[in-house]
């Protein structure tokens, strides 16, 4: 097998794609709280 050294492979793909996923995330749960909010609103 081959030697593994720690940290000598490129990530940058690997940290767009979680950072992609985190903000994809962080907006949907905004939209859902946003949308939670305005239906008890609206039935209040």
């Amino acid at each position: 097998m081959a030697e593994h050294k720690h940290g000598s492979m490129d990530i940058t793909v690997q940290e767009k794609t979680f950072n992609g996923f985190i903000t994809f995330t962080v907006r949907t749960v905004i939209v859902i709280l946003v949308a939670v909010v305005l239906l008890a609103l609206i039935n209040a």
